[in-house]
């Protein structure tokens, strides 16, 4: 008896066949549909608004610890992103 042969473990898969015409036919079918998504324009400006209130919040968090001074610089990550320019 040989343990490693092929050829058998071919032959006892009996779903290869029924699997390969299901799913091209259910992919003709559903090729022609397609998704779509639309947004409001009220959901649109909703989300600008939201955007520029964190941003303009977030420059204000910043303005504000600029002038306590407790707004800290790394130098590790500025390095970082200066060091591809400086090696061109």
């Amino acid at each position: 008896m040989k343990i490693n042969d092929l050829q058998r473990i071919g032959g006892m898969n009996p779903y290869r066949k029924d699997t390969g015409t299901k799913a091209s036919d259910n992919a003709g079918k559903r090729g022609k549909q397609k998704d779509e998504v639309h947004i409001s324009q009220e959901a649109k400006m909703l989300h600008e608004v939201q955007e520029a209130d964190l941003r303009s919040s977030r420059i204000q968090n910043l303005k504000q610890s600029v002038a306590a001074g407790t707004y800290h610089v790394e130098a590790q990550k500025i390095a970082e992103k200066l060091l591809p320019y400086l090696n061109s």
